[in-house]
């Protein structure tokens, strides 16, 4: 309660607990000594002459305590007035809403930070790249958009479970804050991929520098993870403010465009954006699409390749082929369209298709009378994580009649020894259906022979890369006779795979090998 000069009559016991203040201290003084640096002094003339004039006041003011602390408070403020309609007094109330306030800050960063590192999210991050932008536009500085998406990083949370995979990502924000400077945003767009807006710089080399000098080795360094030491590699795409793009949209794009293209030319590696990646971005994004009505349009086809046995010639089973003639984009190679199934999750369906087709195919040609031909089929990475698969592999045989032991599945060398412990439990399971197991690719990645011993694998498929260049290569003709060697011991058949000479089957031949598949003895053919 004040008077009409403003000074303190009394105050309740609600504003001493508050404030520090006993009503003895108070008494007789204006309320100058609550004052903040949060207002200046026309803002308390505003109030006061609000409550003069109209009445009253009501609003957000930041008041100080006796210890000096700061605390918001929502104060009411009315004018009393007295006979004459003379104002008599003045009252304020005021509520301390420091918890309202936190509680709202803490929404509005949750709305714009990431639960996990803490990190600015998308929103977030788009609207730091527009204040970048609009501060280039009057200074004429660069902008550069770094997107990074960890390497395989998927095969860490699979193998090592997801609470390793938080406890990474959080490590990598922290290594990425380290690298920037002030005046650059490091965000996390969700999974395992970042995005750091470089925000006033002076050049195309100057951002090299930043990402290859500073951020890109942080994020390689190895992280203490439950005590153990990981190591990670990433594949960075950049794209420069005006350069690649005048706006949030096309930067963002086109870095993110870059950044694919770094994953597609081999992984752990950085490009800025170049004209030619939008076009592949879009026709990328043409095939996933299309990849999405695959199956309804009955667009998949297979085609197979005869495997014969290197001492006789004799036709031991064919290889399934999967192909695809797209009606405007003309027939896609499988090693185009297979990897952007794997990454969209629609490699399930369509690998359960092409064993479905396959086993059909073997079904109709023993009643056609060509008798029982055994049939090998590739199966992606993407699919051996899905546990459901035994179940979908016993379910298509048992649909058509097919005896297991004349299905063939064929699994790639790098994924096996990336997940070996988790793997052996999946091959198992594969092998309890009866079916043959091969590693394909064999020679390209590196494998542990402990793990090779333990899995329940019946062949070992020498990859093409060796094949091609064994009469010229005296070193490729020796790996292949030492994985000959070390298969057969283990009671391993060997396959060359792409045999196209005659000079390459009569050299795999001397070596032992058992299976000579490749365009020598036939090319591969529909149905």
């Amino acid at each position: 309660m004040l008077d009409v000069e403003r000074r303190v009559l009394t105050t309740n016991h609600a504003f001493c607990r508050s404030t520090g203040w006993a009503v003895e201290e108070v008494a007789g003084k204006t309320p100058d000594f609550l004052s903040s640096d949060h207002h200046d002094h026309a803002f308390y003339e505003t109030l006061w002459q609000s409550v003069i004039i109209r009445g009253y006041w009501h609003g957000e003011v930041w008041l100080r305590r006796k210890n000096g602390d700061v605390f918001p408070n929502w104060i009411v403020a009315n004018a009393i007035r007295g006979h004459a309609g003379r104002i008599t007094n003045l009252v304020a109330a005021a509520v301390d809403i420091s918890e309202h306030k936190a509680r709202d800050e803490r929404i509005h960063h949750l709305a714009h930070h990431d639960v996990l590192t803490d990190l600015p999210n998308r929103a977030l991050c788009l609207e730091r790249l527009r204040m970048a932008i609009a501060r280039a536009q009057r200074t004429g500085r660069y902008v550069g958009v770094v997107f990074i998406d960890l390497d395989r990083f998927k095969n860490i949370n699979d193998s090592m479970g997801h609470h390793v995979g938080d406890a990474l990502l959080c490590s990598v924000a922290r290594q990425l804050l380290l690298a920037v400077r002030s005046v650059d945003t490091v965000c996390r767009m969700g999974g395992d991929e970042f995005v750091v807006v470089l925000s006033d710089v002076a050049s195309r080399e100057e951002i090299a520098q930043i990402v290859d000098e500073r951020m890109l080795p942080l994020i390689r360094e190895p992280h203490s993870i439950d005590g153990q030491e990981l190591e990670v590699a990433c594949s960075a795409g950049i794209a420069v403010y005006p350069e690649d793009g005048e706006d949030v949209d096309h930067l963002m794009r086109h870095a993110d465009a870059a950044m694919y293209q770094a994953k597609s030319a081999g992984r752990d590696r950085t490009l800025f954006f170049a004209a030619e990646f939008h076009h592949q971005a879009q026709r990328r994004l043409a095939i996933e699409t299309a990849l999405r009505r695959i199956l309804d349009r009955n667009e998949l086809e297979l085609h197979y390749q005869p495997r014969v046995e290197a001492s006789t010639g004799r036709v031991l089973g064919v290889e399934a082929l999967v192909r695809w003639t797209h009606p405007e984009l003309g027939a896609l190679s499988p090693a185009h369209f297979i990897p952007i199934a794997e990454e969209c999750g629609l490699i399930i369906p369509i690998g359960a298709w092409i064993l479905h087709e396959a086993c059909r195919q073997h079904a109709t040609w023993i009643e056609s009378g060509l008798g029982a031909i055994a049939i090998s089929v590739n199966v992606s990475a993407v699919q051996l994580r899905d546990r459901k698969l035994p179940e979908a592999v016993a379910s298509a045989l048992s649909e058509l009649g097919v005896i297991s032991s004349f299905i063939e599945l064929e699994l790639t060398e790098t994924f096996l020894m990336e997940n070996a412990s988790a793997t052996v439990e999946c091959l198992l399971a594969l092998k309890a259906v009866g079916v043959t197991l091969s590693i394909d690719d064999f020679g390209t990645g590196y494998s542990s022979l402990n793990y090779l011993h333990q899995f329940p694998i019946d062949k070992l498929k020498i990859d093409q890369s060796f094949v091609r260049d064994i009469v010229d290569d005296p070193a490729d003709l020796a790996i292949t006779r030492a994985i000959i060697g070390l298969g057969q011991p283990l009671g391993l058949r060997v396959v060359a795979e792409g045999v196209e000479r005659e000079e390459e089957r009569a050299l795999l031949l001397q070596a032992g090998c058992d299976e000579l598949p490749g365009y020598l003895f036939a090319k591969p053919m529909a149905d």
